[in-house]
């Protein structure tokens, strides 16, 4: 083959012999050029009749070789997504390296674009040759130029085929002679390059038309043949025959999504393996979705290819994947499988060569028949399940007492797949506590000692399961192996019935939650469960009905009128005026202690604003969206004190009729204020000792511990260390309620804020009577400004309410002041005719009333008289003033 050259055409050389004269060079090239035209020709109106592969193939074989001297001739195709190259058309009679041990490998081979080879060509204008030997040992070179070297080829032609102006492939001629393409079919060639490129895009065209309309109609057999599946062994081998037919080598196994959303288990399958863990695995493993891999592939809205041994590199633990690898099996294609929103599990595919359309097609179907399947499967267990809830319902109807209720409900789990009731738990009347309903201690063998004691054991909504079950809406599954692993002491006594887990769910009468059940099993179905649980609730409910509706609407009764009562008060007072520096350093101890749950000490002078403090505080905190609770302690009579801080049963002392729910029960998670702290009796103050103290209480003629969660503020005008010292305050109480002390200025010291006081009160009181006070004048604020203010906010406040209402042009010139001159000028009189002693007890009795009553300390009457506050006892004490004297 190598000398043999056709006799029709002489082969051409590249340097041609030189005629004697010019007028042979032109005939001679006159020759030429109407013969490559008659070529071109030729070869043109054969290239218009190419509809598939053979067609092309046939050209080149019988076209171009019959013209010119050439090996064989092939057609690669660019793939920019990978950056490559690939096998397109074929001679696989004609071509010399068909014997070759690597034809196979080069067949379904990928080359690299980015090497300095194809670059090369890429880059050249027309057809460009190489000389094998000279280009296939270079870094980079493709593995075929050495393979078709290796057969005796010794030169390559290449030039680009073009779509749309972009490079789609490559035309690969080959010569057994170096330099063996001469000018004259190089020029052929170039000329028939764009007809190349126009067949060889129909040809794909062609090919993908051919393809779908076979996908097609194998979509369309396998969607009939789907759509008569009602079983999952129907699915199987529906799904087994499709997938022999376009991967007859690869297994795949699909995994479904289980009840719960976190785990996938093994549905249909079909993978050639004879190892008995393998195929165990396929029978029973459950694995998380979210291993990094599952998750991944329901994710992604087309399949995902992926490698085994990359996978576990990147630490995807999950056994599928080992069992894959014991298998040998290297890559995979997972997709997910769909039904409109609903994920129904995953397809892993052991195939090589993927088609994505037609896999995405098939997989379509699968999902649908796995959706119809599912709810086919779905309403014969409703079906089921509904007619063991009736005839549940109906014993339920019988139930009169809990022994009723206990044999019911033993005799439907008897019937549920060996499932045991543990425990019923109910909410007792306050709210806070459940206590054991009904149980089985028999279930748990020798460990019946441990749930005697654990079961007697009173427990609180806010216990750590109870609080989640409580919660939740469906109950919770416990895994007993997994609790005990945490540590769950409960868990030890489930473990010994020998079950696998434990469902816990919350016993609702309507909206509200009554209690808990506690069911071991190994599985249990939500809408059975759920349905038992809803006939359980209503037999307790009918049971404890009576009693527990009467005392919840009385607690609801205190509540709404207690609360109502504090919402009005709420939305009638003022807010905080003042921006001196004595408010400022009251602001930002406020500030200081808002967040946190720290007891408060508000102290001041009557009229200074100390519930005000309270409030801004309580609103500042956390417990914000909670009322705040107050208590006047001064107000309360001695004996009623105790019943309004604690609350009373009914029954506890005389005129105890009904239930009484206590301030502190009521502040629960809120904040309590007790104003006139210092008024408290000394017993009212021990209790009151203990509940801050332990955060427990027990109501008046009550037995139950109730445990509060209060904050607690509390005010006096009085100085507690020296009722402490007087054996009138107890001095630990005194010492628990002074962590955080506030001290509100007396008016007179914050002289700066009267002004903002005057216009606030003015606005406040104008709108209040109908006046429009436009102007107040300067007079007046110096006035008020002079004036000693022995009654604080409080008294200016009321001093201008009185001259808002005496005001009648709209400006408020004048202003009422307690008056000075011509009493004093009685009061001089009087003098004259008193003792000394007489007219020192006065004036020390009316020092303590603007002092609102504060003895010692800053703002109190021994500041003002400048004495000792020891000396200052001792005069009163000698001159008999007690505090009914200076207090009204």
């Amino acid at each position: 083959m190598k000398n043999e050259v056709p006799n029709a055409i002489p082969k051409e050389s590249k340097t041609r012999k030189k005629t004697s004269g010019q007028t042979t060079n032109n005939v001679r090239q006159e020759i030429d050029y109407k013969r490559e035209k008659e070529i071109l020709l030729a070869l043109s109106n054969d290239l218009t009749k190419v509809r598939d592969k053979n067609d092309l193939i046939t050209l080149f074989k019988e076209g171009i070789k019959g013209l010119f001297y050439i090996s064989h001739t092939i057609v690669t195709l660019i793939d920019y997504k990978d950056e490559t190259y690939t096998p397109f058309l074929l001679d696989n009679d004609g071509s010399p390296i068909r014997s070759h041990n690597r034809y196979q490998e080069m067949v379904h081979a990928h080359f690299r674009l980015n090497e300095p080879f194809i670059q090369a060509v890429l880059a050249a204008d027309g057809p460009i040759s190489f000389l094998l030997k000279d280009i296939m040992d270079q870094p980079a070179s493709p593995p075929f130029l050495r393979v078709n070297y290796e057969k005796g080829v010794r030169e390559i032609m290449m030039t680009k085929l073009m779509k749309e102006g972009k490079p789609m492939g490559f035309l690969h001629v080959y010569s057994d002679q170096p330099e063996g393409f001469s000018d004259e079919f190089r020029s052929v060639i170039k000329g028939i390059v764009p007809q190349i490129s126009s067949a060889v895009s129909n040809i794909i065209k062609n090919d993908d038309i051919l393809n779908r309309e076979k996908e097609k109609s194998f979509l369309l057999d396998f969607s009939k043949e789907i759509a008569t599946i009602r079983t999952k062994e129907e699915l199987a081998n529906a799904v087994r025959t499709v997938f022999k037919k376009i991967n007859p080598d690869g297994g795949f196994v699909i995994r479904k999504i289980n009840e719960d959303n976190t785990t996938t288990s093994p549905y249909v399958y079909d993978i050639d393996t004879k190892n008995p863990k393998i195929l165990a695995a396929l029978r029973e493993s459950r694995f998380p979705i979210n291993d990094g891999l599952q998750n991944r592939i329901l994710n992604s809205s087309i399949p995902v290819s992926f490698n085994v041994d990359r996978e576990i590199e990147r630490g995807i633990s999950s056994a599928y994947l080992r069992h894959w690898k014991e298998m040998g099996v290297k890559n995979l294609v997972g997709i997910r499988l769909r039904n409109g929103a609903t994920n129904h599990g995953i397809l892993t595919l052991h195939i090589e060569d993927i088609n994505i359309p037609l896999l995405q097609g098939i997989c379509a179907q699968i999902s649908i028949a796995i959706g119809n399947i599912q709810a086919i499967e779905q309403i014969k267990k409703t079906q089921e399940e509904q007619a063991f809830l009736l005839d549940f319902s109906h014993d339920i109807t019988l139930v009169r007492t809990r022994d009723d209720l206990q044999q019911a409900i033993f005799r439907v789990l008897e019937k549920t797949m060996n499932t045991q009731l543990a425990m019923i738990r109910v909410i007792e009347n306050d709210g806070i506590h459940l206590s054991p309903f009904m149980f089985d201690r028999t279930l748990f063998g020798t460990a019946k000692a441990d749930f005697d004691r654990m079961a007697n054991h009173r427990i609180t909504i806010d216990e750590t399961y109870t609080a989640q079950v409580l919660a939740s809406n469906g109950g919770i599954m416990f895994s007993v192996e997994e609790e005990i692993k945490s540590g769950n002491d409960y868990a030890k006594l489930w473990q010994a019935t020998g079950l696998k887990n434990m469902y816990a769910l919350p016993l609702r009468v309507g909206d509200k939650a009554i209690g808990t059940i506690w069911l071991l099993a190994n599985r249990l179905s939500p809408l059975l469960v759920k349905g038992i649980c809803a006939q359980i609730s209503i037999a307790i409910a009918n049971i404890q009905a009576n009693e527990k509706l009467e005392a919840y609407k009385k607690k609801l009764e205190v509540e709404n009128d207690y609360l109502t009562e504090q919402i009005k008060t709420i939305h009638n007072f003022s807010e905080i005026i003042g921006s001196g520096e004595p408010m400022k350093k009251v602001y930002k101890l406020i500030s200081l202690v808002a967040d946190s749950n720290t007891t408060v000490l508000v102290t001041g002078e009557t009229g200074t604003g100390k519930e005000l403090i309270a409030r801004a505080i309580h609103y500042a905190s956390p417990r914000r969206d909670k009322l705040m609770v107050k208590v006047n302690c001064a107000a309360l009579p001695a004996s009623l004190i105790e019943s309004e801080l604690f609350g009373h049963e009914r029954g506890a002392f005389t005129g105890a009729i009904d239930k009484r729910i206590g301030k502190f029960e009521l502040a629960n998670n809120s904040t309590l204020f007790l104003d006139e702290i210092g008024e408290l009796p000394l017993e009212a103050q021990a209790k009151l000792l203990r509940i801050i103290q332990e955060r427990e209480l027990e109501r008046i003629g009550g037995k139950q511990i109730i445990k509060v969660d209060v904050r607690l503020i509390a005010a006096t005008n009085r100085d507690l260390e020296a009722e402490v010292k007087a054996g009138r305050f107890r001095a630990d109480l005194y010492f628990r309620l002074n962590v955080f002390p506030i001290h509100l200025p007396p008016l007179r010291d914050r002289s700066e804020d009267i002004e903002a006081l005057i216009h606030f009160f003015v606005q406040k009181h104008s709108r209040n009577s109908g006046r429009k006070i436009k102007k107040v004048a300067p007079g007046v604020i110096h006035k008020l400004r002079a004036y000693t203010w022995p009654g604080n906010v409080r008294e200016l406040e009321h001093l201008i309410e009185r001259s808002v209402l005496l005001a009648t042009d709209g400006n408020l010139d004048d202003v009422y002041i307690p008056e000075t001159g011509d009493t004093n000028k009685k009061n001089e009189a009087l003098l004259l005719n008193r003792s000394l002693d007489e007219v020192e007890r006065d004036y020390i009795i009316e020092t303590l009333k603007r002092c609102g009553g504060k003895i010692s300390g800053a703002g109190s009457a021994a500041e003002i008289l400048q004495v000792p506050g020891n000396t200052l006892h001792s005069k009163m004490k000698k001159l008999g003033i007690t505090k009914a004297d200076y207090y009204s």
